[in-house]
């Protein structure tokens, strides 16, 4: 469900066609890694390390025992190998997936952003409120029509329009948005197609 809200109007309103902005800036700050001891990029890695970078992908919580014997590696060699792979950057951190279904309503919202301006103080400025929002849970600069894509967690539409009048009335140049609204999942927290990433990266 796509609704498009010029920056002042009310939620929900009609849809309206959007016009291509400039695209810059940058998305927030990623959540932080191990100290890199080595860049990713100099970092030659065989198919054990895919395997461990797959399994961690889809199991955070797995022992270090269980992982070794699920690459076939004693635990020593498995361990060194997780450490190299930390420090070089590849692994940023380890997260519980949380049931929020579970846990309350909710609604997620995907939001794209138009700014009035392109000058890097209106990115600089967009960023900081939308990063001071719990609410919004992910943030991307995006390269094409829109601005920013924005994901939203809030526990009903009055409270997601609740948030984007806040953002408004701090008044960061949002020249108009679209609002998605999320009404069933089809798939979340796939692996991203390491080895053919990791082919390119060496080739």
């Amino acid at each position: 469900m796509a609704i498009d809200n010029p920056a002042g109007a009310n939620f929900p309103a009609g849809m309206k066609p959007s016009s291509p902005g400039s695209p810059r800036g940058a998305p927030p700050a990623a959540p932080t890694a191990p100290a890199a001891t080595q860049p990713a990029g100099r970092l030659p890695l065989d198919d054990r390390d895919l395997a461990i970078l797959a399994i961690l992908a889809r199991e955070g919580r797995l022992s270090k025992t269980e992982l070794a014997r699920r690459v076939n590696l004693s635990a020593s060699p498995c361990w060194e190998r997780l450490r190299r792979l930390e420090g070089a950057g590849l692994i940023c951190g380890y997260r519980a997936e949380i049931g929020l279904s579970a846990l309350g309503p909710h609604v997620t919202v995907f939001v794209t952003v138009e700014l009035e301006n392109h000058r890097a103080e209106d990115f600089r400025g967009f960023e900081q409120v939308v990063t001071g929002h719990d609410e919004v849970v992910s943030c991307w600069a995006l390269g094409g029509g829109f601005d920013y894509l924005l994901q939203v967690v809030t526990t009903d539409i009055d409270a997601y329009q609740r948030l984007i009048d806040s953002i408004l009335a701090a008044r960061v140049g949002m020249k108009r948005y679209f609002s998605y609204i999320v009404t069933g999942s089809v798939k979340t927290g796939g692996v991203p197609p390491l080895a053919a990433l990791a082919a390119r990266r060496a080739g």
